[in-house]
């Protein structure tokens, strides 16, 4: 008998800092922080897969998100 430890699911990478801007949502103006988001699907722990990746940076005070 086998078993298989399998997942899938959305992941988040922080890059660092980002550009210094000002919220569109809150209307403060912070440093903001840059991700890298994408799917994946892992076997035993494992990545084997990853797609649909994208950046974005995010407001440190309210978390809205605006693409690169």
């Amino acid at each position: 008998m086998f078993f298989f430890l399998f997942g899938y699911g959305t992941k988040q990478q922080h890059l660092g800092a980002g550009e210094v801007r000002t919220c569109p949502r809150c209307h403060n103006t912070t440093q903001w922080s840059r991700i890298r988001e994408f799917k994946q699907f892992t076997l035993f722990f494992i990545p084997v897969a990853r797609w649909g990746r994208r950046q974005f940076e995010v407001c440190g005070i309210c978390g809205t998100a605006v693409a690169i």
